[in-house]
């Protein structure tokens, strides 16, 4: 159990960093631009979009910093349920702007933060 909270941490860790740089340095027409399935940063302000980049590049890292370095390990669930709850928000936004594919793979990603949060808080805690 251990090992695969560590492989989904770890993939994680990445989506959320290279999701929240681009959130936070690519300029949101650029975004919209690269895929129709980033056509929802056009309903968002440029703020918004850079504190949700923010957030991210934050939850990315409270899932892996803390139980490396070994201080407040206690974190790691909670940066995986914050993360999960901004999957929630994308979720919602895609189903109400009817992308149903794309909710799917957000929920996907949903689902792993849930199973880091839950599996790091109950199922294998850091203990230290």
């Amino acid at each position: 159990m251990n090992t695969a909270l560590w492989i989904i941490t770890g993939l994680l860790t990445a989506v959320y960093l290279f999701s929240g740089f681009g959130k936070l340095f690519v300029p949101r027409e650029k975004m919209a631009a690269m895929a129709d399935a980033a056509r929802w940063v056009l309903d968002f302000r440029p703020g918004t979009l850079k504190a949700i980049g923010a957030l991210e590049i934050l939850g990315a890292a409270g899932l892996t910093l803390p139980a490396l370095l070994g201080i407040a390990p206690v974190l790691v669930p909670l940066a995986a349920s914050g993360l999960a709850l901004i999957m929630v928000g994308a979720v919602i936004v895609r189903v109400r702007r009817g992308e149903t594919k794309a909710a799917l793979g957000d929920g996907v990603y949903l689902a792993l933060a849930a199973f880091v949060a839950v599996g790091r808080s109950v199922l294998e805690p850091f203990t230290g």
